[in-house]
């Protein structure tokens, strides 16, 4: 319960001050895309590819500042309890180098809130941050 009085504040912050909401990139390409595939599928080794050498990862409160491996081996455990069924994303905004999405997953017979984060650099793509958290 208090991490959800945490997260709306931050949320609604990032939504005034990120910008019009994006459906797609200009030129067509949608980073989450991809992202929401193997979010679906509960493709760790896929997923892992867009992380970045280290990145900030949250899953059910426990987590940190990571290294690629470590967030990696914590999204993994995550998938063994919770196998995934289905990832939308509800909601992508965002400016220049960096973009975020707002979806659910349906994993293990519940629905999690996820909250991803990318920055970009030319065409390369990396997950900065990636938060799940149980709806209650």
């Amino acid at each position: 319960m208090t991490s959800h009085r945490i997260v709306f504040p931050l949320f609604l912050a990032l939504l005034l001050f990120s910008g019009p909401r994006l459906r797609a990139q200009s030129g067509g390409y949608d980073v989450f895309v991809p992202i929401t595939k193997y979010m679906s599928q509960g493709d760790v080794e896929s997923i892992s590819a867009w992380y970045a050498k280290n990145l900030d990862i949250t899953v059910l409160n426990q987590g940190g500042n990571s290294s690629r491996q470590q967030a990696k081996q914590i999204l993994k455990t995550f998938f063994e309890t919770y196998t995934p069924r289905s990832f939308k994303v509800n909601y992508t905004a965002g400016r220049a180098n960096m973009k975020y999405a707002v979806g659910t997953l349906n994993a293990g017979g519940e629905i999690f809130l996820v909250t991803i984060f990318v920055s970009s650099k030319g065409d390369t793509y990396t997950i900065q941050q990636m938060k799940i958290e149980r709806v209650q």
